[in-house]
């Protein structure tokens, strides 16, 4: 609920991005940050510090704020964290109810959500640094059009897109208490997505996959590494994290889960794989010593 109401700051604060990406947040040196935003002729940012467990809100005008992270209610942080940024100057206002989950409370009436675990947070918060790191080398890969690999607040999900290059047919899923409009824009072009989901009490921590549109055979495709298969029930292929924890090579695991699935999703989808993906030749005899190739 933290990292909603902070990326519900990032969003009132930021101009639109294609696919709702001005929403997100981003892994950082010391946990999640929503970036620089734009603050007027200023900017400012916003960090959750999960070495020493504060929200920090930093300006380009030099004024700071903190705010604790540790045992408290919902209501409680959404209180202190708004007062810290208005008295910084900065004037922003949220919509103060969660999204995609079920039963929502509005930020400043929940009093049930108040722990705080910062040994759990840390666990959690290194494993999106190593999810992040292979996730980029995954997106660099990639000539076309591609995400930032990005923090969804209210799926609560490390995710990275590849882009065909065409558009894709109206959105017709469904997803827990967010608007059609917001599907329509994230979804107005093919894509192959990829992720890291914290799961829930009943699915452990698992990698994603998914193809929209879904081309057909897609469900059927090998995918690697072997634990990884398609789930008729999220409609996505699933890896779970344990598999590529207890890996020999767990960056080899996850890359070939990435790679295979994105396989799957281009060539049944017919995508142009030689213009996404392939660099021109160069003579490198031509670079200078020690350029880089």
């Amino acid at each position: 609920m933290w990292t909603q109401i902070v990326g519900k700051i990032r969003l009132a604060l930021s101009p639109p991005q294609n696919h709702y990406w001005h929403s997100a947040l981003y892994v950082s040196t010391h946990g999640l940050t929503t970036s620089p935003m734009p603050c007027g002729s200023e900017l400012v940012q916003i960090d959750f510090d999960f070495h020493k467990h504060r929200l920090l809100i930093d300006t380009s005008w030099g004024a700071s704020a903190a705010v604790r992270l540790e045992p408290r209610s919902v209501a409680d942080f959404y209180a202190e964290a708004m007062t810290a940024v208005h008295r910084l100057g900065i004037d922003v206002s949220i919509w103060a109810t969660p999204v995609e989950v079920a039963d929502p409370v509005p930020f400043e009436q929940d009093t049930v959500h108040a722990s705080y675990d910062p040994a759990a947070v840390q666990d959690f918060w290194r494993a999106l640094v190593q999810v992040d790191r292979v996730f980029k080398q995954f997106r660099g890969r990639f000539l076309g059009k591609a995400s930032p690999v990005h923090f969804f607040w209210g799926g609560f999900d490390l995710a990275v897109t590849r882009f065909s290059g065409r558009r894709a047919p109206m959105w017709k899923g469904a997803t827990l208490n967010v608007h059609p409009h917001v599907m329509h824009e994230s979804y107005s072009h093919e894509v192959s997505s990829a992720g890291f989901w914290l799961g829930t009490e009943s699915v452990p921590a698992v990698f994603y996959s998914y193809a929209v549109p879904e081309p057909d055979g897609y469900r059927g495709a090998p995918v690697e590494p072997g634990g990884g298969a398609y789930s008729q029930e999220i409609g996505e292929f699933m890896l779970p994290y344990e598999v590529v924890r207890t890996a020999p090579v767990p960056d080899d695991a996850l890359r070939a889960f990435l790679e295979s699935t994105y396989a799957a999703a281009a060539d049944l989808g017919h995508w142009d794989r030689g213009l996404l993906e392939e660099r021109p030749a160069c003579d490198c005899a031509e670079l200078p010593p020690g350029a880089p190739v």
